[in-house]
Parts: C-alpha cells; structure tokens; sequence
C-alpha cells in the first residue's frame, strides 16, 4: 500500500486526502491545528472545513510534520500559496530523497512571481520529481463523491501517471499531461476571472455579464498562458476551461465569494477578515499583472480586478464589453 503525506488540513487538503484514501492509499494529514489533527484521527470528521462528511479510516492526522511524512512516497502539497516555502522550508529535511512532491496549490508567489512547481524546485527538489494537480475541483462537491476529474501534469510522465493512479477511485478520475506550464497557469488565472464574476454578482448584474466575463477571460487568460509557453489544448481542457467554468459558477468557490462580496460593497481588507478560507486569486492579482507587463500582454478584466481590490475602480464600473477594441475580430 503506497503511503501518502498531505501537508494541509484545509477544505482542499482534507478531500484530497480522502480522494487520495479512497483510491486505496494510506494517507497522513498534517494539521497546523491540534484540534484539526485530534478530530480527524479520533472521529474520522473535519467539520471547521468538510461539515457533514466522514473520512476514510485509512486517513490520520498529526500536527508532528515529520511524523507525517515518515516513509511518505508521495507528498501532496494544500496549503496556501503564500506560506509554501516557508513550509517546505520546514518540511525539507523529513521528505524521502526519492518522494514524489505534489501541488495541489493554485497561486503565484507574491514578489517572485513563480509558480508554485518553480518554488518547489528552489527548495531543492528535482524538477523531475515534481507534479502538478488541478481542474474543476470544488471540495465540498467531491468530499460528497459527485463525480469529477482532475489533471496530473509533470515534466516526467511517469511521474504524472504515478499520481494520477494514486489519484484516481470510483468518483474522481485524474489524467495526465506534461504542460506543467498550462495546467498551472490554468488554476492560477481562473480564479482571477472568478472573482470577477463574483464581482459582477455582487453588484447584481445578469447572465449576460457574467457569460461575457467569461467568455473573454478565457481568451484573456489563454493568451497569458501562451505567452509564457503553455500548449492551446490544456487551456481548452480540465485545467483551463473546465477549473474555469466551474470556479467561476459556483458559490462553492472563494474566489468566487471574495468577488461577491467586493460587489456588495465590503472592502477587501473586510473581505479577507470575513472569509475563513483563503481566496488564492486575491492574493494573485497583482503578481499576474507583473508577469503580464514582462510580456507585454494586455490583461484588463484582470486589471479591473486589481482597481476593485485597491479601490480605485467602483465594482459597478466592472465593464468586460470594453476589454478589448471593438474593431478587433472576437478570438484575436
């Protein structure tokens, strides 16, 4: 039985756990709280983040990190984007030599602008041993075995196929690529998109506005993901339009929440105290917007993002009709 360390406790760590748990793995959850780790281990139960559901016996929690990844064969990574190096900083020196390291993290690294498979890499683990896992995932739908799937995306494709064996059982199915690139870039940017739906939302727009964000965030995000080496067919894909679609639709989504919020008003230091998880694209926005500026790339519902967050643009100004030239070719 392949062993399996999570670092992670949260909402998208404790149902990828389970997800992990089911496919057969024994699986161990560190926990920063003790009272997280104490009720997963005594009662099989998550309930500040997966209320209502129960978890595999196959599945422990520990808040001791070397406990939890002794003899891991696989390391999945949840937790939240801006403290990923610090936590790998301490989890370095009890990760197998030969383990394979997983993010299941959707961000971009505040003042570095690296991806999160570029910090793990920094932190000294071999690019070849280092994979990726994103699509439309919203963790309450999956901890409740609705059926989804998932891609596992590496450099080394017997790495990608080993996770996504690891990562597949009855509900959850998990493909393979090696646009690392893409599959990453997918999962950041669409939550960008997501809160500006939300966003519109909030402020009580239609259908109307929410498909044209959409619709254009895809071409904005795709023409971003292009520009820094992703394939066209990953961001048409799970990672891309699929996590897109999903994230952006849902009120299961925190991106998608944060952005409502903006909408109705409250400002975004109230909107990151309210939340008791964190909204990944909110943090993302302007890190984007550097990269995007490095390669010349025009970006405006993200831009717009950026002026509702810092409170330069009201949300009701949210305006993706003029995202681009009229007299341009839609698609171009």
């Amino acid at each position: 039985m392949t062993h399996i360390a999570v670092l992670g406790a949260g909402s998208w760590g404790t149902t990828f756990a389970k997800v992990l748990a089911d496919g057969g793995s024994e699986v161990m959850v560190w926990a920063r709280r003790q009272e997280i780790a104490r009720e997963i281990r005594d009662t099989n139960r998550n309930s500040d983040y997966l209320p209502g559901i129960n978890l595999p016996k196959n599945l422990g929690a520990s808040t001791d990190m070397a406990e939890v990844l002794q003899g891991a064969h696989q390391v999945y990574l949840a937790v939240p984007s801006q403290h990923l190096r610090a936590n790998l900083r301490d989890a370095s020196a009890h990760i197998a030599p030969d383990a394979l390291v997983v993010s299941l993290m959707k961000g971009v690294e505040a003042g570095t602008g690296l991806r999160m498979s570029e910090v793990i890499a920094e932190e000294g683990i071999e690019s070849s041993r280092i994979a990726v896992v994103s699509g439309p995932n919203l963790a309450l739908e999956i901890a409740r075995e609705q059926p989804t799937a998932a891609v596992a995306s590496s450099e080394n494709a017997q790495v990608a196929t080993a996770v996504a064996s690891a990562a597949t059982n009855p509900y959850f199915k998990t493909f393979i690529n090696t646009d690392v690139v893409g599959t990453e870039f997918g999962g950041v940017l669409k939550n960008l998109i997501a809160v500006a739906v939300g966003i519109a939302d909030g402020v009580g727009y239609g259908e109307n506005t929410k498909a044209s964000i959409i619709t254009r965030g895809l071409a904005e995000i795709s023409a971003f993901a292009a520009a820094f080496g992703a394939k066209p067919q990953t961001m048409s894909g799970l990672a891309g339009l699929g996590d897109l679609i999903a994230t952006c639709e849902s009120p299961l989504s925190r991106n998608n929440t944060a952005g409502r919020l903006l909408g109705q008003g409250h400002s975004f230091t109230d909107v990151v105290s309210t939340m008791n998880q964190t909204a990944e694209g909110l943090s993302a926005v302007k890190p984007v917007l550097d990269l995007a500026a490095s390669k010349g790339i025009a970006m405006p519902i993200v831009t717009q993002v950026g002026q509702v967050l810092d409170g330069s643009r009201d949300p009701r100004e949210l305006a993706p009709h003029f995202a681009t030239d009229s007299d341009t070719p839609e698609g171009e």
